[in-house]
């Protein structure tokens, strides 16, 4: 589902570009997810899915010079795979990465999160997560996102949930968060799978004091196309454009 307008928001002070996307841990192709990642040109990337294993802080750092952007939380082991990429100028004075408690033979979760300053713009936090697969576990994990938005008055949160919009934990997180979606639709709203969409796993929350402009999977922008899209990794990728109050 395509969701009109079909341009972003432009420009201005205290607006903010905010990109998430699962990036399978980079198996994928990695050109094509470079190219819509700076198609998307976004002030911040909530990465799911960077390398945890193999080189883990090089790798990050590779997705981070390739895109234009520098590390500012996660990546590797720091948060199990969640990982914040920021343009140039975007400051990030303060972190608090987060690993998760850890259900036996599960894989190991976290979160990367930073308050962030940008430019005219009050104070945010921002966390990247990846949530369970396994229902109980990652029911424990959507009540534990709360504490992250604790470091500043404004938030966002953002992600790969692994749950649907009518799952408990995701109905909870927008009984008191916008969901950016459903605040102002844009662009398309399933994340998964690139090739043939069915479901919504992936999302974009802010507190209520950031104006959502615009959230979606983008199409159509300048330099990503289908086959982009559909090579770069397992998911869509959602984009957001919040209005912060200034500073």
């Amino acid at each position: 589902m395509t969701t009109a307008p079909a341009e972003l928001p432009p420009p201005a002070p205290g607006r903010l570009r905010l990109l998430s996307y699962n990036v399978r841990s980079l198996r994928d192709d990695r050109r094509a997810l470079v190219r819509v990642i700076r198609a998307c040109a976004p002030d911040l990337v909530c990465v799911q899915e960077s390398p945890r294993y193999w080189r883990p802080e090089g790798q990050a750092g590779w997705l981070a010079r390739r895109t234009g952007t520098v590390i500012l939380a996660g990546g590797g082991r720091a948060a199990a795979g969640p990982l914040l990429l920021g343009r140039p100028g975007v400051r990030a004075p303060a972190v608090h990465d987060r690993l998760l408690p850890k259900t036996r033979g599960l894989h190991a979760r976290g979160f990367a999160t930073a308050l962030v300053e940008l430019p005219g713009a009050a104070p945010f936090t921002v966390t990247s997560c990846h949530l369970s697969l396994d229902a109980d576990e990652r029911r424990r994990q959507f009540d534990l996102l709360a504490g992250q938005l604790r470091h500043a008055e404004l938030g966002v949160i953002a992600g790969d949930f692994n749950e649907h919009p009518d799952g408990p934990g995701w109905r909870s997180l927008a009984g008191w968060l916008q969901d950016g979606h459903v605040v102002a639709p844009w662009g398309g709203e399933l994340t998964s799978v690139p090739q043939n969409p069915y479901q919504r796993l992936d999302a974009v929350f802010a507190t209520p004091g950031i104006e959502v402009l615009a959230c979606g999977v983008p199409h159509g922008l300048p330099g990503v196309t289908g086959a982009d899209l559909r090579a770069a990794t397992d998911h869509l990728p959602v984009l957001a454009v919040l209005q912060l109050p200034p500073g």
